[in-house]
């Protein structure tokens, strides 16, 4: 017989019974070496096992007409215990430490021989089944492929084990011998120089296949119902080779194919996994739970190890090719087993999310994996985990908000579901999409990890974005006037804060339950009717904008973009700002981020005049800004939008939106954004040198100088012209000519045309030349042109004058200039010098003599004499004071003259006549010595608005020509920071920050403290000029100026001189009035200027700040150097409130932001490691520092505080509660000397802690008050507490999402030391009624008595009350006196408040004293 001659290969009768005994004894975990003769004898036959497979493979069919193998094996006297232990030994050959390639085979094919004779009948009554060699059996595949080299992979890995082998490469091994993953308790190594070649692997595949196709068919009548551990194994093996190589095509998973059809291993472990799912295997759900927990981490990308947690897999193609396999595995066990799976499909999306990682990748995986696996539930199971998803969006933990946020969103891309009746009431709310936008993508917009309230700004734009209406419609809802139903939108912060716990039932794979905290009420009716206005809304999302963070500004930018879009916000000037402000923003990755927001939005609504605006003002003063990347994002911008689609005009066609889109854009620049003209110009100078503007762009930009885009060509023009390599200069002069014959001037295409000639002028012959000076003369002479034209005439004359000769360019300057200055002077004499020609004079015509006058002036200074200077300047004083003599009269030599007097000219006149009075002072040194002093004045007791603001120009201006002799003026110039008029005020900061940023100007004397009292000016848009100006501009050229100017702001700012060092400048007693924020009514304005400096101070300037205000403050007080009076108590209770700020404690020492959990990566890691040992090296040195120099200072002036019984003390000790908080456990070794104050300090610090919990459960009832409703008395049991409420969820086992009252976080510490000294020490019952707070009123005739004041009359539904006792009086209709209430009130003891302990009586019994009487004697 063929299969006895197979047998007889192996050499059965040859191998001894001791050692088939001993393998046995061994139960197949150790096997002594076999005889090397009878090993060498079977190896000689390389396919002796395979032989013995196909012989015996017919003995495994149903075949009734097949004689049995064991009766076969009885007659020819072979023992299948023999057969099982050689088998045994070759299996085990492939376990050793670095098997050969024959050995790999061996075991293979002699493992799939016993996985054969286990399949036919009676092997399990013949003994050949064992569960430890079964499972060796099943470890073989992963232990025979060759795994890669190197040591066991660490824990942050991201490299996948299999790696090169689906490719049939095999990387080099390291030199040093590397540990394998451990198997079955056994600690191999790969040996060093083993090498597979494509053939090799090969074979081991085809071993690999044929040992799974056996156990395949093994386990269609093979059951493991008894075999958990044999189960886990098999669905161990199959799951890992579902990644084990890439199918070609679809996987199918139908158990109907023939097993021989399947090629690849993942279709032959799907069908694996497959057959484990059945009956035959286990009655209920466990081996079902056991695939589904194993295809959990296919899911989730991860491999999984023994004795070590799971590690990510790098997302390869072949990794996520098998996560979607995983997928659709599961969806096909669902569909043909749907009522037995669904609560292992529940489960399992539960573990999907709690399993998660904080990796962006592999979130957006994991989501859709979530969002394809609930499209296999019915509504019910659908509801009920969308119920169990917003319980763990209000998870602590970033990774876990982050994920809901995810999966929320590829469920709003899926159709909404319609409730029919197989839905639960109670559940029904959670099934439209409305629930998911408002209730976990809305309400984490305010999430106190910025990371997650970025990306929930992110979703919120992106569900705009969807193709789904309904989403759409959710978010207009939010955005609109009518009252929403949603959860109360203020609660996030306290929600986030709360500490949540989770079962970690990974490994058991059961239902997660996740539980909530205490004051979340019980049942999804606790969706409240809140009423969101639009406007509030905005407000919100302005303030998102401002966001500390980068990130969660960028996302809420593009939220708004996204609004803006849509049209859900109306596109207002206001809303639109919002964008074109942050172009500004101090992070860059903002700026470029704002930028893209308005290309998106221009792209969107090319039509909008509104958008095309803020596109302009918020990418072109982006050309300037500081950094380079920002500018070519603005360059890029600009040219993509406009000068890509400027063509000819006979290509431009009104159907193409780009076309027609860039012309507006230019339009607009040329009329309502004038003033962003030199922001592009300098786009144009950075393009000049690039030859970006070719002749065909020139001459198609030509053809457009006639026509409505006439205008925006020239203005084009006008910034091309001096860079253009050719220009047809004829059409130019022809546009002038029709220019100035028109008798109707736009004022910007002038001005363009003008600065077009001038940019010409040297191309130009000598007759050219001389006709448009000609027409510039006469035009000009007319003086009836804007003073814009006015301007851009004098201009283009000065440019024509320019020759190769200096001499001759003055002749130019002086003639024709000269004629101007002529002509003004003859007009100005006729208005002044004749009787009443003040009277009656033209004020416009006025004005522009007056400007050309001033611009004419610049350029000729010879021509201009006396008798201007003095005509200018009797248009700023008195009719009557005669001020220019008669023609033919003597000048006089000065005229003295204190200040500008109001006389009969206009406002209007009198400030040009100051701007033209400083351009002539401007050129002549002897003038402004004689103005200067003039203009002080003027600064001080002037009037009028117009000609302040024109003369703080002014004097800027002269401090630039005439530094030195201005800069005794500068304090006149910064008094202007507290102007009674807002304009001149920031006028004033503009001007003064140009001549710090060019250091014309230096920090001196008040300057500083100056600009510091702008900070808290009442007009909110100066105070943040003041803020940028400081902080972004003056700054960076100085680092140290805020630190070095702190210590004289405490004094200054609270008018204390008597340091014989600080605050010694000079003032007058109008500008101390002027800039004093002295007293306690202007303690918050002090306060904010303390806190904005700190804020930008370093660690270092901190550490030294607070050493010098010792020395230099207080240490002045213990020398007696500074008497302890009430200004000095001021300036002492100033200083321990400033050391008392949040603002002083160094970063370092900080923790990390709330809410922010450490990523779990290598750099976060050191990160941390790097922040703990810097935090405690600045510890141990801040504390050094504060016992040797800041102790001995505080005990010393308490000594003295207390002498004087001064008031300061509370400041004293509210100051040494905040400090002592980083020192709590070391308060007597600090205070050694003074064990009073350690006493103190240490009683003090415990009152803080108690009071600060109070003072949270306290706003915690006051918050629950101040949003709950009331409800009539209804029948039945009210819900009392979230401890009684009923767990909806059922079977299921999952969380309710309950509704919880905003509240303050945990964690509030008063901001400044001022907020300790304002700390209650009464009682501890506070009353919390208020207008706004509801009265409960008696539903009962009678009077009640006796009621405590806790026990409301009514029954309030969905009401937790705090600890705390609230007060709830009792009103009736008619009205109670008094003493009436009083009776009616049953007052009681606060929880918190200890019951008095009873009195110890000394009293003894008579058996007592007789017992003691014995003992005595």
């Amino acid at each position: 017989m063929e299969l006895i001659r197979a047998l007889q290969l192996l050499k059965l009768h040859s191998v001894s019974t001791a050692w088939v005994d001993a393998v046995w004894d061994f139960e197949f975990t150790h096997t002594d070496p076999l005889d090397p003769v009878i090993e060498e004898e079977i190896k000689e036959d390389p396919n002796v096992f395979k032989t013995i497979y196909m012989q015996l493979l017919p003995f495994s069919n149903d075949d009734d007409n097949t004689q049995s193998v064991w009766v076969v094996f009885g007659e020819n006297g072979v023992s299948a215990k023999t057969l099982v232990a050689v088998l045994s030994y070759f299996i085990l050959s492939a376990k050793a430490k670095s098997p050969s390639l024959e050995q790999r085979l061996c075991g293979l094919q002699a493992a799939s021989l016993y996985l054969l004779l286990l399949k036919i009948p009676g092997s399990v009554a013949n003994k050949v089944y064992h569960q430890i060699l079964f499972d060796t059996c099943l470890n073989m595949p992963l232990k025979c492929w060759p795994q890669e080299s190197g040591k066991k992979r660490k824990k942050d890995s991201l490299k996948s084990s299999q790696g090169d082998s689906k490719t049939g490469k095999r990387s080099k091994p390291p030199k040093k011998v590397s540990e394998e993953m451990e198997i079955d308790d056994d600690e191999d190594e790969e040996e060093e120089g083993v090498y597979f070649s494509a053939q090799d692997l090969l074979k081991l595949r085809d071993g690999i296949v044929l040992l799974v196709r056996t156990l395949l068919r093994l386990l269609e009548k093979f059951s493991l119902r008894d075999k958990p551990q044999s189960a886990d194994s098999c669905v161990q093996l199959f799951t890992e080779l579902t990644n084990f190589e890439p199918v070609i095509g679809d996987v199918s998973f139908s158990q109907e194919r023939n097993i021989d059809q399947l090629q690849s291993l993942p279709e032959l472990s799907y069908h694996g996994l497959g057959l484990l799912c059945s009956t035959i295997h286990g009655e209920g759900d466990e081996c079902r739970r056991r695939v589904f927990r194993k295809l959990l981490y296919v899911i989730l990308m991860m491999k999984t190890q023994e004795r070590s947690k799971p590690c990510l897999l790098a997302a390869s193609q072949a990794v996520c090719g098998a996560r979607d396999q995983a997928i659709l595995f599961i969806s096909h066990i669902v569909d043909e087993q749907k009522e037995a799976t669904l609560p292992l499909l529940r489960i399992l999306v539960q573990h999907i999310c709690h399993q998660m990682v904080e990796k962006s990748e592999y979130r957006a995986s994991g989501a859709q994996a979530v969002g394809k696996l609930m499209a296999k539930m019915p509504c019910q199971d659908y509801a009920a985990i969308v119920k169990w998803l917003y319980s763990y969006s209000r998870n602590n933990k970033v990774a876990f908000r982050m994920f809901a946020l995810d999966v929320s969103m590829v469920l709003l891309e899926q159709s909404e579901r319609d409730v029919d009746d197989t839905v639960d009431p109670e559940l029904a709310v959670f099934l439209p999409h409305r629930f998911l936008v408002h209730n976990i993508i809305y309400n984490h917009r305010n999430d106190v990890s910025p990371t997650v309230r970025g990306h929930a700004l992110h979703c919120l734009a992106q569900c705009l974005e969807l193709g789904s209406q309904n989403a759409t419609k959710c978010v207009h809802e939010l955005f609109s006037n009518s009252a929403q139903t949603m959860l109360d939108s203020g609660r996030s912060d306290q929600t986030l804060k709360r500490r949540e716990t989770v079962q970690k039932s990974a490994l058991t794979f059961r239902t997660i339950e996740l539980t909530k905290h205490k004051s979340i009420a019980t049942t999804h009716r606790s969706v409240m009717n809140t009423s969101l206005q639009n406007e509030e809304t905005m407000t919100l999302f302005k303030k998102h904008v401002s966001d500390p963070k980068t990130n969660a500004r960028k996302n809420a930018l593009e939220t708004v973009m996204s609004l803006l879009k849509h049209g859900v916000i109306s596109c207002s000037a206001e809303n639109l700002n919002i964008l074109s402000d942050r172009c500004r923003d101090p992070a860059v990755s903002v700026k470029k981020k704002a930028m893209q927001c308005l290309m998106d939005l221009l792209a969107a609504l090319p039509e909008n005049i509104e958008v095309q605006e803020a596109w302009l003002r918020g990418v072109l003063p982006a050309v300037m800004d500081s950094e380079s990347s920002v500018q070519e994002k603005a360059l890029e911008c600009l040219d993509h939008v406009v000068i890509a689609h400027i063509k000819s005009q006979g290509k431009y066609r009104d159907g193409d939106t780009s076309q027609k889109l860039a012309w507006e854009l230019l339009g607009l620049m040329c009329e309502k954004c004038q003033d962003l003209s030199r922001y592009f110009s300098k786009a144009f100078s950075v393009w000049a040198p690039q030859q970006k503007f070719t002749p065909a762009f020139v001459n198609g930009l030509l053809s457009h100088t006639e026509g409505e885009k006439a205008a925006a060509a020239w203005l084009l023009l006008a910034k091309i012209a001096s860079c253009s390599p050719k220009l047809n200069y004829g059409t130019v002069l022809e546009t002038w000519e029709n220019t100035i014959r028109s008798p109707v001037v736009s004022v910007a295409m002038t001005c363009h045309i003008l600065s077009v000639l001038g940019d010409i002028a040297s191309n130009l012959n000598d007759d050219t030349k001389s006709r448009i000076v000609d027409d510039l003369m006469g035009w000009m002479k007319t003086f009836s042109l804007p003073l814009e034209v006015i301007s851009s005439c004098v201009d283009t004359l000065v440019r024509f004058a320019r020759s190769e000769s200096t001499q001759d360019t003055l002749r130019f300057l002086d003639r024709f200039c000269g004629e101007l200055v002529s002509v003004c002077e003859s007009y100005l004499s006729g208005v002044i010098l004749k009787e009443k020609g003040a009277e009656n004079i033209n004020e416009d015509l006025l004005v522009k003599h007056l400007y050309t006058l001033g611009a004419a002036s610049l350029h000729c200074p010879s021509k201009v004499g006396k008798r201007i200077f003095l005509l200018v300047q009797s248009v700023l004083t008195p009719s009557e004071q005669q001020l220019v003599p008669a023609e033919g009269d003597e000048l006089p030599a000065s005229q003295p003259l204190s200040q500008f007097k109001p006389n009969s000219m206009p406002t209007v006149v009198r400030a040009h006549a100051v701007m033209t009075l400083g351009k002539l002072c401007l050129q002549h040194e002897e003038l402004m010595l004689k103005y200067l002093p003039v203009f002080a004045r003027e600064l001080e007791v002037g009037t009028e608005l117009a000609v302040r603001s024109n003369v703080v120009v002014v004097m800027c201006d002269l401090c630039v020509r005439y530094t030195n002799t201005v800069t005794r003026y500068i304090p006149n110039i910064s008094a202007c920071l507290r102007d009674k008029e807002p304009i001149v005020r920031e006028q004033t900061l503009i001007m003064l920050t140009n001549l710090l940023q060019e250091e014309y100007v230096k920090w001196k004397g008040a300057l500083f403290f100056r600009f510091a009292v702008a900070l808290v000016d009442p007009d909110p848009s100066i105070a943040d000029l003041c803020e940028y100006c400081l902080v972004d501009l003056l700054l960076k050229k100085s680092p140290l100026m805020f630190s070095q100017h702190f210590i004289e702001c405490i004094f200054h700012f609270n008018s204390y001189e008597k340091h014989k060092k600080y605050n010694k400048f000079p003032q007058t007693e109008s500008e101390k009035i002027k800039f004093s924020l002295k007293g306690p009514q202007n303690q918050g304005k002090r306060f904010r200027i303390y806190r904005f400096l700190l804020k930008n101070f370093t660690d270092e300037q901190r550490f030294n700040i607070t050493t010098k205000i010792c020395q230099d403050i207080l240490a002045s007080f213990v020398d007696s150097e500074l008497p302890l009076d009430s200004e000095g108590s001021e300036l002492l209770a100033d200083t321990f409130d400033i050391l008392s700020l949040k603002e002083m404690k160094l970063t370092a020492m900080s923790g990390p932001a709330a809410g922010e959990e450490p990523q779990e990566d290598e750099m976060a890691m050191a990160k941390a490691v790097l922040q703990v040992a810097q935090k405690k090296l600045v510890s141990q040195v801040q504390k050094r520092n504060f016992v040797e120099n800041v102790i001995p200072i505080i005990i010393s002036l308490k000594n003295m505080l207390e002498e004087q019984h001064s008031p300061v003390l509370k400041h004293l000790m509210a100051y040494l509660q905040v400090t002592m908080q980083d020192y709590r456990s070391e308060v007597k070794e600090l205070f050694a000397g003074d064990e009073q104050l350690a006493a103190e300090v240490e009683y003090n610090l415990k009152q803080f802690e108690k009071e600060k919990q109070q003072q949270q459960e306290q706003q915690q009832m006051e918050n629950q008050l101040a949003n709950f409703t009331m409800s009539p008395r209804q029948t039945g049991n009210a819900v009392a507490s979230p401890a009684q409420a009923a767990n909806v969820g059922g079977q299921t086992g999952f969380a309710t999402p309950q509704n919880r009252h905003a509240a303050k976080g945990p964690t509030q510490t008063p901001k400044s030391a001022d907020a300790l000294r304002r700390r209650t020490y009464a009682g501890m019952i506070t009353p919390v009624r208020t207008q706004s707070s509801p009265t409960v009123f008696s539903t009962g005739r009678g009077k009640q008595v006796g009621r405590a004041i806790s026990t409301p009359q009514a029954s309030i539904n969905e009401v937790t009350f705090g600890e705390q006792v609230s007060a709830i009086c009792n009103e009736s209709r008619g009205g109670n006196k008094v003493g009436d209430e009083e009776e009616s009130v049953l007052h009681l003891m606060s929880p918190e408040q200890q019951k008095p302990v009873p009195r110890q009586w000394n009293v003894e019994s008579p058996l007592v004293q007789k017992r003691r009487s014995k003992k005595r004697l």
